[in-house]
């Protein structure tokens, strides 16, 4: 039997009904076209006709990322640079499937990785920005002064899991870390869990508390006497966390993370701060990474307790 809706239309005409179907495909097509989400990327027009630069990734860098965004508006009122967290592995994520120009990452990018954004078309590159010192902090309480990196690994494994085992009160020790998609949570994982060795296979404490934040870190840490957690430099308040100097391994010195230190090398959980772009940036992308690396932009590292790569303070 046929369709009355469709007997109804091929009567008008073959001409005219060839007409109307054109017309459906058209408005068709216009719907699924404005329906469809827009990337981010330079090209990317802002109110009044500005230029966007989406930027996204590390916690730990996302505090410098929108100081910088904030004052290249004084340099370039006309680029208009949109920062969110969400962590280095969200921003690598971002970044390979076409959705930001910048992708922050406190942790180098995964051969994984790169392999896929080169089967999206592209080669990733880096650009290191920043240097960032990881403080291993305690409540203020803790009498605990002085961790080697072993002594840490033990802990976070599992291995030692009362303070009075490294020189504290017998009590039971609280893990803090950053949830897996965290830069620094990988970064913690390689040098200390598994104390940079790649053969090791050591993971996480089972009754590790994952946070999503650093203020998540640092919040649980200010309640809780028996808690140990790790955070970039710039994010610990000595007024309310207690920085614990490391060691390398048992004979060798304990280093209170500073600018100093971490500029030297010779504390010994010292790591860079990455920017990733698609490909060799130019346009407004270039010239803004220009200027993040000019004395201005590392300025602003030191500010926030950072280390510049300048090595000025």
């Amino acid at each position: 039997m046929k369709n009355k809706h469709f007997a109804g239309l091929t009567s008008l005409g073959n001409g005219r009904y060839l007409l109307l179907l054109a017309t459906f495909w058209v408005v068709l097509f216009g719907l699924l076209v404005s329906c469809r989400p827009q990337e981010g990327g330079a090209a990317s027009s802002g109110e009044g006709g500005s230029l966007a630069i989406q930027n996204k990734g590390s916690d730990t860098l996302v505090n410098i990322a929108l100081a910088w965004a904030e004052a290249y508006q004084n340099v370039a009122p006309e680029v208009i640079v949109a920062v969110t967290g969400g962590g280095s592995g969200t921003g690598i994520a971002s970044l390979i499937n076409g959705t930001v120009d910048i992708a922050n990452a406190s942790r180098a990018m995964k051969d994984s990785e790169i392999e896929e954004a080169q089967a999206n078309g592209f080669d990733p590159i880096e650009h290191v920005v920043a240097i960032d010192a990881l403080a291993v902090i305690v409540h203020p309480d803790n009498p605990v002064n002085e961790l080697t990196i072993e002594q840490l690994a033990d802990m976070y494994t599992g291995r030692i899991t009362n303070w009075q085992e490294v020189g504290g009160l017998d009590q039971p020790i609280v893990l803090l870390s950053r949830e897996t998609n965290s830069g620094t949570h990988v970064y913690f994982l390689e040098e200390v869990v598994r104390q940079g060795s790649s053969e090791n296979s050591d993971i996480f404490a089972p009754q590790t508390l994952l946070m999503p934040s650093s203020v998540g870190i640092t919040s649980e840490l200010r309640r809780n006497p028996n808690a140990i957690g790790y955070d970039g430099l710039g994010y610990v308040d000595p007024a309310h966390e207690k920085i614990i100097s490391v060691a390398r391994t048992a004979g060798e010195p304990f280093i209170t993370p500073t600018v100093a230190t971490a500029s030297s090398g010779e504390y010994p959980l010292s790591r860079n701060l990455f920017m990733y772009t698609a490909g060799e940036p130019e346009g407004i992308i270039a010239d803004y990474l220009n200027w993040i690396l000019s004395p201005a932009g590392q300025e602003i590292v030191a500010q926030l307790g950072f280390v510049p790569l300048t090595g000025s303070e």
